[in-house]
């Protein structure tokens, strides 16, 4: 048992043996090792959108591209706290060796880094990465593999929108338009040439005319219940309504993509079955698909 106010000696009961380290830790790391692809790639990069981020640079402090190393080798072995990697610049030999015997970066440093430098010019740095990898035959940009994991979203899971419906909707309104627009054009007297299929600026176009005819006729629109409207303000207001269902439609078909669904508050999640479904009936979740 220690004495109240003794020194504590922790080396007291540490052995006899010899600690000793080679003077060149490229003799302690093997040279399969991943770490050495990842310095021979970031050593061969252009990383001057990454240098000018910096206003003045520490020659006695870690460098930009070995900062960027032991991030991306942080994030391999999925290290993303900025306190456990500057652990690991402390215990692990990998780290040290990308390091090259520059000093420990704290972990405020670490953050700042992230947040301040590489955030800015990340898409680019990465991309060439993966063109180096390809390069050296560690990866090949033909083909991309998933996994199927299935990540549910925080989306409202009563908010989703299905393509088969947007592109039902969408038949029926443009096989309303050729008889719309012929009956306009008419009624008011304005030309509008247009084929079998209405496209939207033709809709447009055909709103320009008739705005020109309400303003050429001196009439003003009126609303509230008792009043009565024009046929040209009827034509126009349902006219409105036709060019914002179509607008409505095309972006929606354009956000889903190749996808047969998408969540409005979340419009990066698709609905599909989870194992785990919270929801009853036979409804789905809102999810992404890695």
């Amino acid at each position: 048992m220690l004495k109240p106010n003794s020194q504590k000696d922790y080396t007291s009961l540490g052995g006899s043996y010899q600690v000793f380290l080679p003077l060149n830790l490229q003799f302690q790391v093997s040279k399969d090792d991943s770490v050495r692809l990842l310095r021979h790639c970031i050593g061969g990069m252009d990383i001057t959108a990454l240098e000018k981020t910096y206003q003045r640079i520490d020659r006695n402090s870690a460098s930009p591209r070995q900062m960027l190393a032991i991030v991306v080798y942080a994030g391999m072995n999925h290290i993303f706290s900025s306190c456990r990697i500057e652990l690991a610049c402390k215990r692990d030999i990998n780290f040290m060796y990308l390091l090259e015997d520059k000093p420990v970066p704290d972990h405020t440093t670490i953050a700042r880094f992230l947040s301040k430098h590489l955030a800015s010019c990340i898409k680019e740095l990465f991309a060439q990465m993966d063109f180096m990898l390809e390069e050296a035959g560690a990866i090949s940009l033909q083909d991309m593999f998933i996994d199927g994991t299935k990540i549910e979203s925080v989306a409202n899971k009563y908010e989703f929108v299905w393509k088969k419906s947007v592109q039902k909707n969408q038949a029926k309104l443009m096989e309303k338009l050729p008889d719309f627009v012929d009956k306009a054009r008419e009624e008011f007297s304005v030309s509008l040439a247009h084929g079998k299929e209405i496209h939207l600026h033709q809709l447009k176009k055909l709103r320009r005319k008739l705005k020109a005819r309400q303003k050429e006729q001196g009439l003003q629109f009126v609303h509230g219940i008792g009043k009565r409207k024009t046929s040209l303000q009827k034509t126009l207001e349902q006219l409105d309504e036709f060019i914002a269902r179509l607008k409505k439609y095309n972006k929606y078909l354009h956000i889903m993509g190749n996808r047969n669904s998408f969540a409005k508050t979340d419009t990066g999640a698709t609905f599909m079955r989870m194992k785990e479904d919270a929801m009853k009936n036979g409804q789905l979740k809102p999810a992404y698909n890695i």
